[in-house]
């Protein structure tokens, strides 16, 4: 019985990849917790931090690319859980490493977990109808609260168990959840299968000609890669811009981390019922607006009054820096289902290439944009300098947006025109 879904299945195939993704996010964002124990241990400038954080994210944006022309070619879930299973020995390599330049590289390894998205998409969005592709991929979405897990776990296993023993947890409880997946988890629907037989094919050379396709990896870029990439960066930010603990800046972060993911379904919901495009306009504004705000950094100024000399001082205190961060991520994860939603309505049979492309784009702002954060820091000398970069990103964003959307609405009265015999053909 269908209900209202496309397949039998669907909810359970829905479920297990959302549970997959988010053990498989947990791993790929790693890095955020045990980078400030790397940072006291090896004395890592921001630079360093931000090489180290770009080593995974790297890995996972560029082999989303091959990843998702192979999820249009075979059956995704088995790509699923070969993706997981050839991350696990990377885990449990983790404590022999010693160095920065030994972290970087097994970074890179760990880094296959990012490819889990487009295995994972693909293989969810084959279970629903096109108007619920926006809410299938939001609910998939969520399971970047894996983010959350390993913020809220990791320290707790550091205080019992020791630095250690994290890659060998994490690493059998990703082979849990790999083996559950495969044994559980339902094989593609065989209309779907029938239907790879009819998609588009699509070529990595008319992907990157394509100057639409550009635009949405612009836009996933900021609300895909801007959330990686502060996730990142935020407990490092809390210790030393606002000289708190470690576990309270785990705890702030993980408070933006899981708020930012679970709205994802959300925002899929809002992108079905009023368009893709109007989500992302309105997500771009509200988070201009908050990081302007966030960029300002600490000022004191003199001004000399008729009597005296009258001292003012500017600062965003911890928790006003805590709730507009908090407004981004809820922003971000709105404009991660939106992106996706807008994309799906695009390029619906080719979700596996066009959609693995995206995913690669945005994630490789997780990589270079701590990089980026890391050299403003040290070349201005001012931590509210990562949030004028991004608001910076945002800005090229916009601007995009509103030329082809100006574009978009020419062509149509163009076309319009012509149809109604105002212009000649």
């Amino acid at each position: 019985m269908k209900n209202n879904l496309l397949f039998r299945g669907s909810s359970r195939a829905l479920t297990l990849a959302t549970i997959a993704f988010g053990a498989n996010f947990s791993v790929w964002v790693l890095y955020a917790v045990l980078a400030l124990e790397l940072q006291h241990r090896l004395s890592l400038t921001a630079l360093d931090l931000g090489l180290l954080f770009a080593a995974p994210m790297l890995t996972g944006a560029l082999l989303r690319i091959p990843a998702g022309f192979l999820a249009d070619r075979f059956n995704p879930k088995y790509l699923y859980g070969a993706q997981m299973l050839i991350v696990v020995p990377s885990l449990l390599a983790l404590p022999y490493m010693s160095s920065l330049v030994d972290h970087m590289l097994l970074g890179l390894w760990i880094g296959i977990s990012g490819t889990s998205f487009t295995f994972g998409i693909s293989y969810v969005t084959d279970w629903f109808e096109r108007n619920q592709q926006g809410t299938a991929m939001g609910i998939f979405g969520a399971g970047n609260a894996g983010a959350a897990i390993t913020l809220a776990a990791a320290p707790y296993i550091v205080d019992k168990w020791g630095w250690e023993n994290i890659g060998p947890i994490y690493a059998v409880g990703l082979l849990m959840v790999a083996l559950v997946f495969l044994w559980l988890a339902p094989s593609r629907p065989r209309q779907a299968e029938n239907a790879r037989f009819e998609k588009i094919s699509i070529s990595l050379k008319e992907i990157v000609g394509t100057l639409q396709i550009w635009r949405f990896s612009l836009y996933y870029y900021f609300v895909f890669g801007s959330f990686l990439a502060l996730i990142l960066w935020l407990p490092q930010y809390y210790v030393n811009a606002y000289n708190l603990s470690i576990k309270q800046a785990m705890a702030f972060t993980l408070f933006f981390a899981a708020t930012s993911s679970m709205v994802r379904a959300l925002g899929g919901w809002f992108a079905d019922r009023y368009g893709g495009r109007a989500v992302n306009w309105t997500v771009f504004w509200i988070c201009l607006v908050c990081l302007f705000f966030l960029s300002y950094p600490p000022t004191s100024m003199t001004i000399h009054g008729v009597d005296s000399d009258v001292h003012i001082t500017i600062e965003i205190n911890v928790w006003v820096f805590t709730a507009l961060i908090f407004v981004i991520g809820i922003a971000q994860g709105f404009g991660r289902a939106s992106v996706y939603k807008t994309l799906n309505d695009y390029y619906p049979r080719q979700m596996g290439a066009v959609g693995g492309f995206v995913a690669a784009m945005g994630a490789l702002g997780g990589c270079t944009l701590p990089i980026a954060f890391g050299l403003v820091v040290d070349a201005v000398g001012i931590y509210s300098a990562c949030f004028m970069l991004l608001y910076g990103v945002l800005a090229i964003c916009m601007i995009t947006m509103f030329i082809a959307n100006k574009t978009d609405r020419f062509k149509r009265r163009v076309q319009w025109a012509q149809n109604h015999n105002f212009l000649d053909d």
